[in-house]
């Protein structure tokens, strides 16, 4: 049974071009594991100085990057029933700039960006060459069961 999904989207971003309600719901959809009965997200596209400012102060990166997850749950213990809760910040310049650097459709890297996000939001990490071989193999599945290339065809950084 796929998991009942709670999205709400925040944009914030004055560029053209973004994913709509229904595709991100879609492709956040496909990224929850079958154990995940119940998921609340927020989605927010954002500019370049929220997507900079969001990294240097969560992560020290003084940048605006692609994508951030953020989990409410990470420090409480297990407790059933408990819906999976975060927040996943899409910078949209980056995105665009991104898929455009990669000769990609801008909702296919939208689509791999949410479904990475996803996967954060569930444990995923690619911090070490195992787990990145992991999270990749199934970003990539996910990504090419919903009609998109394989995200990882080229070498990208996320």
């Amino acid at each position: 049974m796929k998991a009942k999904l709670k999205l709400a989207l925040q944009n914030a971003s004055t560029a053209s071009g973004l994913p709509t309600r229904t595709q991100i719901k879609q492709w956040a959809t496909a990224a929850l594991q079958s154990d995940i009965t119940n998921a609340e997200i927020t989605f927010r596209i954002v500019d370049n100085d929220e997507g900079q400012t969001l990294n240097r102060d969560y992560r020290g990166k003084d940048y605006a990057t692609n994508v951030l997850t953020f989990t409410f749950d990470e420090d409480m213990p297990d407790i059933p029933g408990l819906p999976l809760l975060g927040d996943i910040v899409l910078c949209a310049p980056v995105v665009e700039r991104e898929a455009a650097e990669q000769g990609i459709s801008l909702d296919a890297h939208y689509c791999h960006l949410v479904v990475h996000g996803v996967l954060h939001l569930q444990g995923f990490d690619h911090l070490d060459d195992d787990e990145a071989e992991a999270m990749e193999a199934l970003e990539k599945q996910i990504v090419t069961s919903l009609g998109y290339d394989d995200p990882y065809r080229m070498d990208m950084e996320l």
